[in-house]
């Protein structure tokens, strides 16, 4: 094996390790808005999952929230062009698929109508892109996949998800050069 080819292994366990997955949680007022900058590759499948907290006084702790307190999911595209726009219950999943590359907007907030604010709440979110958002289990239960047959498609769609990565940094890269 050449050094080369060997580097080249190297960037390519490096960019798989490093891909898209961020996960966190957040603090809000139950009538404030939050909003995320993500840079997505066109045709690139987005998932987020998330959860909602409530904090009790009386506890002095993050509790479950309350039974009708949801969360209003909106995501827009480099191009302000609104993809998702749904309510959703205190925990859930949402799922999106980019149809251009650049900055996509996504903004989570409460369907509280507390006045002055309201309580405070912890958000936690996990937003997964590329093929991290897919799940492979459930795939291979569906499509009746062997583990061989469901590997390699991972490893196929793992590619596919690195050759529009590289197309959009070239793309970056002549814009701003």
């Amino acid at each position: 094996m050449t050094i080369s080819m060997h580097r080249q292994i190297q960037f390519l366990v490096v960019f798989l390790l490093m891909s898209s997955i961020s996960a966190l949680y957040f603090h809000i007022q139950e009538t404030e808005k939050k909003c995320f900058i993500e840079e997505i590759p066109d045709q690139t499948m987005v998932t987020g999952n998330y959860k909602v907290e409530m904090f009790d006084e009386q506890k002095n702790t993050f509790v479950p929230t309350l039974v009708g307190l949801g969360m209003l999911v909106q995501v827009k595209d480099p191009e302000e062009k609104e993809l998702l726009s749904r309510m959703y219950a205190a925990e859930g999943r949402f799922t999106f698929t980019s149809h251009t590359s650049g900055e996509h907007q996504i903004c989570l907030h409460s369907n509280s109508t507390a006045w002055f604010g309201g309580g405070k709440l912890r958000v936690h979110l996990d937003i997964q892109v590329g093929d991290h958002a897919i799940d492979y289990q459930d795939v291979a239960n569906k499509e009746k996949l062997s583990e061989l047959q469901i590997r390699v498609r991972q490893l196929l769609e793992q590619v596919e998800q690195i050759q529009k990565e590289q197309n959009y940094q070239r793309v970056c890269n002549i814009l701003y050069s």
